[in-house]
């Protein structure tokens, strides 16, 4: 008991010095930030007042550019210490959350290593109060127990021996908790950290960060990281603070936030995972989703079905039939066939529809179309199609162009000749020059201008070139059926989902892309729910970035998914050097929610679940729908009171969701909290009660899930299976299951 009381006393004393040094400094800093405000609005002032403010004025050219050198340094100085005491304001309350004394081999001195969020470094004795939990000599708090131990340093690997591990719980500036631990993270603290309410967005798991998950993060040797992780395993925390990681240790190989791009499943998803990374000290990275890339991309002439409306679409039918052939036709159109098929057809384009013809100018030859052919087919020009054709148009313009000059120059010394027919020989040239260049453009334009859409909807208006493209390719059975459903489809400009990445396909392959040039990284996440051919285009958009690839085949929806998925991606995106990993530990829910939701899967699939207990499902019978609105909303008022702040009421369409909705609120006299609808393009997660299709809500966690009828006629088929199985998995304490008439066979 006294040797615990004498490092309690060590303890308080070093929390005591590191709040005075960090208060100083937060002091010094705001009292430096209104100087520099001062001297930053100043500059700009006398920017203003005393330099050119046209263009025309060369001599002041030199005063201008040092006055906006001086704003740029004072607004450096400005945003720079206006950075450091967010950062200071942030840790305030706790500082750190780890330490490990280290004796490095050789040395007899003993360091005492403090983890937080952010460096703490006294300037003036060149002390480092905390490291910051990228350092590399904070990797070995993660990844070693007591014992042998070493890291990465810029010039060499450090070697030593961990003496000593410590967790501790600060709160308010206050030393709650701490105790020793041997192995890298004690279940203690995830105890605590999991058992409170979840939040509107994502937190940062710094305090928590296991040993698998820290090599992720850490990881800069592969261009290709690919994590399948089962649900709850924090797949995208992890990425959110590798990206972190990258924009730390990148600074030096000028990696910046704009260079970063995350393309998530919903907008809903964007917004929840918003806060992480300025919580960590970065700016937010570009977000999007492939719907928006589409649209992005794609021509406004187009009706574009979302990925929503495909969903929509494929659970609300009730054509047994109409939905097998739907999701035949997407697998098969996103397949590693259906890209041989627009490769082919692209080639197709090239060597056969192409027919260049002589051209001529003034009766003279200028390219023969065997020249031109020659020049698109076997000339040196490594570009796109299109931009080949636009070189070849400039070429043909060139050589005709002192032709054109020539022969005007002949009209004008008439016109210099015909005093009297001067203004009529003028007006006539002047008109027969402009349609001259009309036809010209018009005749080189047939062989010069390509139309993505209209080279796909060749496919399909020419069966027999569709089938002659796909000779010795195995196609699918209503094959015939697509073709001319697709035909149909794309002469309305209603463009398919299962379409929308064949199309952009075709016009990256014939356009190229300059858009996301500067990307260097890119994170996929929710990978499962990607084919091959969408894979195809992130490789187009993003040809010189590295990746992260995020992933739970369990939580395919409409497709049958596997581990062999990976295999696809990674020889698509056919990176030097890549790794594949798993992540099998499920830290979300419960054993007794987890030990259910396996059981949905109907699985062997290699599953640990985190040692925390808590209530059992509960699977919950009423008469008819009313009564389980009814059943809902005295859960949702029994949850609340038990202090639970973020509760989920689960269906599977959007449709069925509005339905609900209006249900709850009628019936919800006592209105304790606020019950909404959450769309897949909400941009913000209401604290309280929502109500979400099972696809939105993938991603996402509640405190408590309740699952809207779950019987036999509602949830029967494979589809359905795993629309459940996402829905189960989103519980982190409480999950309920209601039913009316038979209950399904999936639980």
């Amino acid at each position: 008991m006294s040797n615990y009381k004498l490092i309690n006393n060590e303890e308080t004393q070093y929390l005591n010095d590191t709040l005075n040094f960090l208060k100083k400094e937060l002091t010094k800093d705001e009292y430096a930030i209104n100087f520099r405000k001062r001297d930053l609005i100043t500059s700009r002032r006398d920017m203003w007042q005393e330099s050119a403010h046209s263009s025309n004025d060369f001599d002041k050219i030199p005063e201008m550019l040092q006055h906006l050198s001086e704003v740029d340094s004072q607004n450096y100085s400005y945003e720079k210490t206006l950075k450091r005491i967010k950062k200071y304001t942030q840790i305030l309350n706790s500082p750190y959350f780890g330490r490990f004394d280290f004796k490095e081999d050789g040395y007899n001195d003993t360091d005492k290593i403090y983890i937080g969020l952010y460096n703490l470094i006294d300037k003036d004795t060149s002390s480092i109060l905390i490291y910051d939990w990228r350092s590399p000599i904070s990797s070995m708090f993660y990844q070693y127990e007591i014992g042998k131990g070493s890291y990465n340093a810029p010039f060499s690997i450090i070697s030593g021996d961990i003496l000593m591990k410590r967790q501790y719980k600060l709160k308010d500036s206050k030393l709650q908790y701490f105790f020793d631990s041997s192995v890298t993270i004690n279940d203690e603290i995830l105890q605590e950290v999991l058992s409170h309410n979840s939040s509107s967005t994502m937190k940062n798991i710094v305090e928590t960060i296991q040993k698998q998950q820290d090599i992720i993060i850490r990881d800069t040797e592969n261009e290709l990281l690919i994590v399948q992780g089962v649900a709850g395993s924090g797949k995208t925390s992890i990425a959110l603070h590798r990206i972190a990681y990258l924009l730390y240790v990148g600074i030096a190989s000028n990696l910046h936030s704009n260079n970063i791009i995350i393309i998530s499943p919903s907008s809903v998803f964007s917004k929840y995972i918003s806060g992480v990374l300025p919580e960590l000290g970065e700016d937010n990275v570009e977000e999007t989703t492939f719907d928006n890339i589409i649209v992005d991309f794609l021509d406004n002439r187009f009706i574009f079905e979302s990925r929503k409306e495909q969903l929509e679409s494929l659970i609300l039918n009730n054509n047994h039939q109409y939905i097998n052939i739907k999701m035949e036709n997407t697998k098969f159109k996103g397949s590693k066939t259906f890209v041989i098929i627009l490769d082919r057809l692209i080639y197709y384009y090239e060597h056969k529809l192409t027919n260049f013809e002589d051209l001529y100018y003034d009766g003279k030859i200028i390219e023969t179309k065997q020249q031109l052919n020659n020049l698109f087919l076997n000339g040196k020009m490594n570009m796109p199609i299109s931009k080949k054709l636009k070189r070849i148009e400039s070429i043909m313009l060139n050589k005709i162009h002192p032709l054109r000059k020539a022969r005007l120059q002949k009209i004008q010394k008439i016109v210099l000749n015909d005093a009297n027919h001067q203004l009529e020989i003028k007006s006539f040239s002047r008109l027969m020059a402009i349609k001259e260049a009309k036809i010209l453009m018009k005749h080189i334009h047939k062989y010069t201008q390509i139309d993505y859409s209209n080279l796909y909807k060749l496919l399909f208006n020419k069966p027999g070139l569709f089938f002659k493209l796909s000779k010795g390719l195995e196609l699918p059975r209503d094959i015939k059926q697509m073709i001319l459903k697709t035909a149909k489809s794309l002469h309305k400009g209603s463009i398919n989902y299962e379409d929308c990445a064949p199309l952009l396909y075709i016009k990256l392959k014939l356009n190229g892309n300059r858009k996301f040039s500067d990307i260097q990284q890119v994170v996929i996440d929710e990978a499962q729910d990607y084919y091959p051919l969408q894979y195809e285009v992130f490789n187009l958009l993003f040809s010189k970035a590295k990746f992260t690839i995020l992933g739970d085949f369990n939580q395919t929806l409409e497709k049958h998914g596997n581990k062999f998925i990976y295999d696809d991606i990674e020889n698509i995106l056919h990176k030097k050097k890549s790794l594949k990993l798993s992540m099998n530990k499920s830290f979300r829910s419960s054993i007794e929610i987890n030990t259910f939701t396996q059981k949905i899967l109907n699985s062997k699939e290699e599953f640990v679940s985190f040692d925390r207990h808590e209530e059992e499902p509960r699977i919950v019978f009423k008469d008819n729908e009313k009564s389980i609105y009814e059943a809902i909303i005295l859960d949702i008022h029994k949850y609340e009171s038990l202090g639970y702040e973020s509760i989920a009421v689960i269906c599977k369409t959007q449709q069925q969701a509005l339905i609900i909705e209006k249900e709850l609120i009628n019936l919800d006299t006592i209105k304790l909290d606020t019950i909404k609808l959450l769309n897949i393009d909400d941009t913000e997660i209401i604290k309280g009660t929502v109500v979400i299709p099972s696809y939105i809500s993938k991603g996402l966690e509640f405190d408590v899930v309740l699952v809207f009828n779950v019987s036999k006629n509602n949830y029967n088929s494979e589809f359905d299976r795993n629309l459940l199985y996402v829905a189960c998995t989103r519980a982190l304490h409480q999950l309920v299951i209601y039913y009316t008439g038979e209950k399904s066979e999936f639980f």
